[in-house]
Order: C-alpha cells, then sequence, then structure tokens
C-alpha cells in the first residue's frame, strides 16, 4: 500500500483505513482523502467478506503495461519472462525477487498469466510498484525482438546439460521461466539461446518456480558484479 501511495504513475481514486492504519497513513495520501472506517465496511468494499486486508483498502486504476520495445531497449541488466505461470502467490513472489535482485523487468502473455490482482500484490510486497511490467500476445515473437534489441535469452529447463553459472556471461540476459508443470513450450524454447538448469546436488528433482527464479536472479546479479569488476 506505501509503494502503491509513493509511485507517481499511480493515481489513487479513494482510500479506505482503520482509524489505527490512517494515522500510519498520514502524509503519504497524495492528495486523496482518507476515508476512516470499521474493517467490516473495507471487507464489503473490496467485495469479499471475509478478505484480508490489514485495516486499508485503495482504489486506483491498474499500471499500463510497458510494450516489448519500452522494456527492452536499451539492452541492459535482466529480464525475467513467464511462458505460462499463473499462480498469483508465484507470480507476485517472483516480483518480489526481481525487485530484491535488481531486474530491469518481467514479460508475461496476455493469456496464462494472472491479472495483477490484491493477492497477487499483496504477494510481492510492493514490487509491483518498482518492477516495470510488459504483456504480449506472442512470447515467441517477444523473445525475437529481445534478440534483436541485444538480449541474450537462457531458457530454464530441468533437464539440460550445462549449468546456470557456465552459460551467464554478465551482459545483458533474458531468463524464460515456464510453468511448473509442463515448463516452457517446445516454441518457446527453441527462441532461446541457451537452456540451462539450475544445479541440485541434493537430488530433490525440482524447485518451486518462484523458488528457481530466486536463485537464477541471484546468480546473473552475482555474474553482473563479477563483469563490472572485472573478473
Amino acid at each position: 500500500m506505501v509503494a502503491a501511495l509513493a509511485n507517481p504513475a499511480r493515481e489513487p481514486q479513494r482510500l479506505l483505513a482503520t482509524a489505527d492504519q490512517a494515522r500510519k497513513l498520514e502524509g503519504l495520501a497524495r492528495g486523496v482523502r482518507i476515508e476512516i472506517v470499521e474493517g467490516g465496511e473495507i471487507a464489503r468494499a473490496i467485495g469479499q467478506q471475509n478478505a484480508v486486508h490489514q485495516g486499508v483498502a485503495l482504489a486506483a486504476p491498474a499500471l499500463e503495461p510497458l510494450t516489448i520495445d519500452e522494456i527492452g531497449d536499451p539492452a541492459e541488466g535482466v529480464l525475467l519472462v513467464l511462458d505460462q505461470v499463473t499462480d498469483p502467490q508465484n507470480v507476485g513472489a517472483i516480483f518480489r525477487s526481481a525487485a530484491a535482485f535488481g531486474a530491469r523487468g518481467v514479460v508475461l502473455q496476455d493469456r496464462h498469466a494472472p491479472p495483477f490482482t490484491g493477492a497477487l500484490a499483496k504477494a510481492a510486497a510492493g514490487a509491483l510498484e518498482k518492477i516495470p511490467a510488459a504483456r504480449v500476445t506472442n512470447l515467441s515473437r517477444a523473445l525475437e525482438r529481445l534478440t534483436d534489441l541485444g538480449w541474450r535469452t537462457v531458457g530454464l529447463a530441468g533437464g539440460a546439460e550445462a549449468d546456470l553459472d557456465a552459460v551467464l556471461d554478465g551482459g545483458p540476459t533474458v531468463l524464460v521461466l515456464g510453468s511448473e508443470g509442463e515448463g516452457m513450450r517446445r516454441l518457446v524454447s527453441e527462441h532461446c539461446d541457451v537452456l540451462a538448469r539450475i544445479p541440485m546436488p541434493g537430488g530433490f528433482e525440482s524447485l518451486n518456480v518462484s523458488s528457481a527464479a530466486a536463485v537464477a536472479l541471484y546468480e546473473a546479479a552475482r555474474r553482473f558484479r563479477a563483469r563490472a569488476a572485472g573478473e
């Protein structure tokens, strides 16, 4: 909530808060009047009687997604591309990791990706306000365009032969992650420059997609730092 109020791209329309929360939000409301209400009224306004709202709710238009050119030009840093990752909790957690490790942005499909609802925003813990997102119709064409813009695409696949740390070079990198059940679709994987796996010496078969994203982002950030230091 604080991150949304601090985001100049947001235009708050209505802000409901309990008396305790209203005191914490003083000076942050950016011109919108804080309506002090009981928790039950917030739940009714949200439309879910048992909604978990922590005593505050903000009504604001959704953020406009970027185009693939806007998010990918210039080519620098790391981008995440999510192929049919549909669980809002996972997508929210991925945005949170993207913010923690300094990712450039996240690319999702128009379909087969969750809307940016309150549940997703809660899982993202404010990262939706910090990490740009692009939504595209066709991920394969989006990867082609990112390649044209100077990006190198690395697809995460458990069956890949190369380890992730061996293929990262510290340059502009797109990390592509597929759904937990099926992984990347064939056409998406074919548009990656290289496929890589996260080595798991413990012998466990796979990671949750949001955990895999966090590990991959950490490794990419480490490689960027090494390249910047001339190592």
